[in-house]
């Protein structure tokens, strides 16, 4: 069944640029839920920030990105919310380990099949949320301008970060400056919002992808600390 996590490792949720899993397949329809189960998992994510399990969404996300690979690639996306919000009960006290699992099995689930949840054997901290959005006044001038050149860092793999691994190492240029926002790789962990200042940054996709056929520009929107500038000569 479910395993406790002993350390942030880095999951399997950073799938950007990976290949092997085919094609993006879209339902014409665009239904908000395929199943009635899949509404009520939305419904206890949306109570869930305003209770003491969870009070931000980057807390939430590290928590999906934690839960079971293997029930990550196979859950779908409200089984992976599901999963998350799972661990963040468990990591509260709300429910314990042994609860999850006996419900499952009395449910029906085969023994050996894992619960998604992977909860931390000691939770983050749980900070105070000062208001409910994220855009948060400049407490510094932002290093970089429009058109600066800058290369994303390489990320250790520790914690949650809205750094994906398929730009580590990568040029881009600055495409936008959106002023600060709350730091989700600090917000998550209970340790503060230490906001930081947002840019939209343009990569080239040969920069990217070394077999890319086509040349297109990628943006993503990346902080300040994810970013090192460069200066050509």
């Amino acid at each position: 069944m479910a395993r406790a996590m002993k350390t942030d490792e880095h999951g399997v949720h950073d799938l950007g640029g990976r290949q092997g899993f085919g094609a993006v397949r879209r339902d014409g329809e665009e239904k908000n839920f395929h199943r009635r189960w899949e509404a009520s998992v939305f419904a206890m994510a949306s109570v869930g920030q305003v209770t003491s399990a969870w009070n931000n969404v980057d807390r939430f996300r590290h928590a999906v990105e934690r839960i079971d690979p293997d029930a990550y690639l196979k859950h779908g996306y409200y089984g992976r919310w599901l999963g998350g919000i799972e661990t963040l009960l468990v990591e509260a006290g709300v429910i314990s380990q042994e609860e999850l699992n006996q419900r499952c099995l009395e449910l029906g689930a085969p023994q050996e099949n894992s619960v998604a949840a992977r909860p931390k054997l000691k939770a983050d901290p749980m900070a105070a949320v000062s208001r409910p959005w994220s855009k948060r006044p400049e407490q510094q001038s932002p290093n970089f301008k429009l058109w600066d050149t800058v290369v994303a860092n390489a990320g250790n793999g520790l914690g949650h970060t809205r750094l994906p691994r398929y730009v580590w190492g990568k040029e881009g240029v600055i495409a936008a400056v959106h002023g600060a926002w709350v730091f989700p790789d600090t917000n998550a962990h209970g340790l503060g919002e230490c906001p930081q200042v947002l840019y939209t940054v343009c990569f080239k996709s040969t920069e990217l992808f070394a077999d890319c056929e086509q040349q297109t520009s990628i943006h993503l929107d990346l902080f300040e600390p994810y970013l090192q500038g460069v200066e050509h000569e």
